[in-house]
């Protein structure tokens, strides 16, 4: 099986590396679009526009039979029309784990960090709006504008990221928020933090897990025998940090700038 997998950085390995938990016997191919990232900080059309060109390379390129949209953004702004333009491929794409963040909450009251094209996206307004309906929680949505960058960098431990998340979660934090939705696929590379900040007992939600059980069974259905070796291969728009992809995913996997 070929997968495609991309993200406007390299927030969708944590993902990716979900997924080598999971699949066998499979081919990933992950594109990090860090020349044009942040995607929460751009346009619904040029998201829905880099969306579009990055599925023609994989499909062009690398014949592949399924395609994880990793990026919360991208999929609020794309995926409808990457199935309605490839309707023959497995797509699957991130969404904020809202759902189960309802269903865990204690205090009734959820942190969602995100950025701020999730946050307006009309799939998130509409899910938030029906399970607020449903059971009555208190919503602390924030957006989180630079902290994708700091990751990329390979700033997740400064004393400026850190400042940034204090000031986001403290409010969070003296309203008894128990559970907080990383609506980011970069964002649980600061979960450590997040709790340290938040320091008391926390359910973090994000949906790395649930993708790749999601993809082992449509890939069944579709066929796939899910046993023997699985290669990793990493396209880059824009310089990367190699070392923040061994923190991540802690294997081999072959980078390749575009």
């Amino acid at each position: 099986m070929r997968i495609g997998v991309f993200d406007s950085g390299l927030g969708g390995l944590t993902i990716v590396k979900a997924m080598t938990k999971v699949i066998k016997g499979a081919e990933i191919f992950y594109v990090a679009d860090t020349k044009n990232a942040p995607y929460g900080e751009k346009t619904p059309e040029q998201i829905l526009q880099y969306s579009l060109d990055i599925t023609k390379f994989l499909t062009k390129k690398h014949n592949i039979d399924a395609l994880i949209v990793a990026c919360n953004t991208a999929t609020s702004a794309a995926i409808k029309e990457i199935r309605k333009e490839y309707p023959e491929l497995i797509v699957i794409g991130t969404e904020p784990g809202i759902k189960p963040a309802f269903a865990q909450t204690m205090t009734g009251k959820v942190g969602v960090l995100a950025t701020p094209a999730t946050l307006k996206g009309e799939k998130y307004q509409q899910l938030a709006n029906l399970l607020s309906s449903q059971k009555e929680v208190v919503l602390f949505e924030q957006a989180c504008p630079g902290l994708v960058e700091q990751i990329e960098n390979g700033e997740i431990h400064t004393e400026k990221t850190r400042e940034m998340l204090e000031k986001w979660l403290l409010p969070m934090r003296k309203a008894d928020v128990d559970t907080i939705v990383l609506g980011c696929t970069h964002y649980p590379l600061v979960s450590e933090i997040i709790k340290d900040i938040m320091d008391k007992r926390l359910n973090l939600i994000h949906t790395g897990e649930a993708i790749a059980k999601r993809l082992l069974v449509l890939s069944r259905e579709n066929g796939h025998k899910n046993y023997g070796t699985l290669k990793c291969t990493l396209y880059t728009t824009a310089t990367i940090s190699k070392d923040i992809v061994r923190n991540i995913i802690n294997r081999e996997i072959e980078i390749i700038n575009l």
